[in-house]
């Protein structure tokens, strides 16, 4: 089994910044794409920005240039800085792994717990 835990969530101002980490733990060989997710209240849970194993990055269109996602693959850990927060910004943020626990199983997507992110203006 694995494990994503989240830390890094809480009340901001608009325009401030805030950093998640998510970090993995358990059976794990290998990590591949690892990315942020988000849901406001009444909306779908989108995705915020993404990552592959070997560095290559993706953004939603609203948080291109204020977010940056990274990792470290040495500690099985995904951050996303995130600056100039808007109000629109606020929901809850989970983590997404998607993890091969052995070297001969198939790949299987994780989610953490969640974190909230309060932006208030």
């Amino acid at each position: 089994q694995v494990q994503l835990v989240e830390s890094g969530g809480g009340l901001v101002q608009a325009g401030g910044s805030l950093r998640l980490s998510c970090a993995a733990s358990g059976s794990i060989f290998r990590i591949d794409d690892m990315g942020w997710y988000r849901q406001a209240p009444g909306k779908q849970r989108e995705l915020v920005a993404h990552i592959t194993s070997e560095g290559s990055t993706n953004y939603a269109d609203s948080v291109k240039g204020r977010f940056t996602i990274s990792r470290d693959n040495a500690k099985n850990t995904v951050y996303l800085q995130m600056n100039s927060l808007k109000p629109e910004d606020t929901a809850v943020y989970y983590c997404n792994a998607v993890v091969r626990p052995t070297r001969y199983s198939g790949s299987v997507a994780y989610w953490g717990q969640g974190t909230q992110v309060t932006v208030s203006s």
